[in-house]
């Protein structure tokens, strides 16, 4: 049996800005990640941690669009999460804003770009950016790190499966 290089998931946050910045690269060319993170179905296979499931109350994929998710653990709710996609391009970056609904106050805009490393790979770079340190440094103490690691592990095993 043939075992995938597991690949670091870097989570950072500039001291002096209100951004946190997490890249990650994955074992699929770039038309196949993007695919994963933007269609509907797929989305909702790895979104958050592994304990989790998601379900889609709108997801219009589209510059303008919107959407709005929630996340269950053991059939109860536990999280939703809504925003607009402000830039939609195809392959090589994704716009939108984010907000968890227990803090609707708090919106970041986050700029996911998909790069293509050559050999069937890709790198992919998020960057949220908040309204100030405060609020960033509360994210990152919310435990996200443990959601995007575990689900861009849930990813790398969709990829694996998709054509």
């Amino acid at each position: 049996m043939t075992t995938r290089p597991v690949h670091e998931t870097a989570i950072e946050a500039d001291p002096q800005l209100p951004t946190i910045r997490i890249t990650r690269e994955f074992d699929a060319p770039v038309a196949k990640v993007f695919r994963a993170w933007t269609e509907q179905e797929l989305a909702g296979q790895w979104l958050g941690p592994k304990d989790l499931t998601t379900e889609f109350d709108a997801w219009e994929l589209r510059t303008g669009g919107h959407y709005r998710y929630r996340q269950f653990r053991d059939g109860r709710q536990v999280a939703a999460f809504y925003g607009s996609f402000h830039e939609v391009r195809p392959d090589a970056r994704l716009v939108q804003t984010f907000t968890y609904e227990g803090f609707p106050d708090g919106v970041s805009l986050d700029t996911a770009t998909f790069e293509d490393l050559g050999d069937g790979r890709t790198r992919v770079t998020v960057l949220s950016l908040v309204d100030s340190l405060v609020a960033r440094d509360m994210i990152l103490a919310s435990g996200m790190d443990r959601g995007v690691r575990e689900g861009y592990e849930r990813l790398d095993a969709l990829l694996a499966t998709l054509h």
